[in-house]
């Protein structure tokens, strides 16, 4: 039996003298104990018992690492790069396990934690001794002989030539997610000509960039040029063990993108949180308000009615009636925290309006099913009627999706947007 359990600012400990289990809780610097119990669950509900009869209001913890830095990874090229922490929460109390790589090195983390592997991200629950893990790592820098300046001068011409065919008329700039028209945007080498030769001339390997973005990475890969020296990027590990690690409250670490990983205790994690969850975090004022190409009128009977254009008069209407609903709902909100109400409790008042943010896994099967049923297209086998919204999100995931898996696409689209 373990001696000693620990929950974050308190929890159960064993106590050996009187082979009880007792039960404390540290809040504002004092520590209070809540007595001696026959079982651990006993313990452990008394703890919850206090806590729900005298919540925290503080959602967002360690608030001293929040604005610094941690090093990340691009997901295309491995290369390591920094993020800035965004945000950092309380998750609750999960089952840890404690991972063990070849070269020594350890992660405790909970089992739905997303980990990054040579075939992608899997959930440290689904890992097993023998599978591998992305690990921080170093290797020898390219060097510039390695790409002339006449080369490098037919690789520019080549690659502006490509540019109005492989950049829409409006695209999205892949390091920024935000949507240029095609004279603001660059095509860039994803993988770096410095570091791959063989991808000079691959079109899969070109991607819109804006001017920004553009400038920023092409400065980050001038130092890929110099003899000499390494450089940082993920290599492969062996996990050499999994154990269980007891139990504990969890934090989720948000980080800044395009990339949303960092390095934990020389392995690469994912963004920890899979959803926003009004219970442990305080839900953040941002809410949807339906753009002007939005249909707002439903017109036909039930089972055959289609959406048609709003009046500019309709949209005045609903703009104005659903910030003046968002504001009311927030500050209600605001009022029941400030009083000391459960976050869980105060969400209830939120409207679904509120966005909310998620990481999820899938596999490309999963995925086709779920755009059949959330995209409408004319030549689609099964007809499909979704609502606007979250056939927005389906048609960026598709997008993604496309660019990833561009021959599976094509046989999703050649079939009639129907799952295998």
């Amino acid at each position: 039996m373990q001696d000693r359990i620990e929950a974050g600012k308190g929890g159960v400990t064993w106590h050996k003298k009187s082979e009880k289990w007792r039960a404390q809780v540290k809040r504002k610097g004092e520590t209070h104990h809540l007595g001696l119990h026959d079982t651990r669950e006993d313990a452990e509900a008394a703890v919850a018992e206090f806590r729900s009869l005298s919540p925290s209001r503080r959602t967002r913890k360690l608030e001293s690492v929040r604005r610094n830095h941690v090093r990340c990874f691009d997901e295309r090229t491995l290369l390591a790069g920094r993020a800035r922490i965004v945000d950092v929460m309380e998750s609750g109390v999960k089952q840890l396990l404690r991972l063990t790589t070849a070269s020594g090195k350890q992660l405790r983390c909970s089992k739905d934690h997303a980990i990054l592997t040579p075939d992608g991200w899997r959930k440290a629950g689904e890992l097993a001794v023998g599978d591998s893990v992305m690990t921080g790592g170093t290797a020898a820098r390219p060097s510039e002989a390695l790409v002339p300046p006449s080369l490098r001068r037919g690789i520019g011409v080549w690659t502006s030539m490509q540019r109005n065919r492989l950049i829409d008329e409006q695209d999205v700039c892949y390091l920024c997610s935000r949507v240029f028209p095609r004279e603001a945007l660059e095509l860039d080498h994803v993988v770096p000509v410095a570091l791959d030769l063989g991808k000079a001339l691959d079109e899969k390997n070109l991607a819109p960039a804006c001017g920004d973005c553009h400038t920023a990475k092409s400065a980050s890969e001038q130092a890929l040029a110099r003899r000499g020296d390494k450089i940082a990027l993920a290599k492969a590990d062996l996990v050499t063990g999994i154990v269980e690690d007891g139990e504990e409250v969890t934090y989720d670490l948000a980080v800044e993108g395009p990339w949303h990983n960092f390095l934990a205790n020389g392995i690469v994690v994912h963004n920890s949180y899979n959803e926003e969850s009004g219970r442990y975090r305080e839900l953040q004022p941002v809410f949807y308000v339906p753009a002007e190409d939005r249909k707002l009128v439903q017109q036909g009977r039930p089972g055959r009615y289609e959406f048609v254009d709003g009046t500019p008069e309709q949209h005045r209407t609903v703009g104005s009636a659903m910030e003046s609903a968002y504001l009311e709902a927030y500050e209600r909100y605001q009022e029941m925290l400030a009083a000391g109400v459960a976050r869980e409790v105060a969400r209830a008042v939120l409207p679904v309006g509120l966005f909310s943010s998620m990481y999820a896994t899938c596999n490309a099967r999963s995925l086709m099913h779920f755009l059949s049923l959330r995209t409408k297209r004319e030549y689609a086998a099964v007809p499909s009627f979704p609502q606007r919204e979250i056939e927005m999100v389906a048609e960026r995931m598709e997008e993604q999706w496309a660019e990833l898996m561009p021959l599976t696409h094509a046989a999703f689209e050649k079939h009639g947007r129907v799952a295998p």
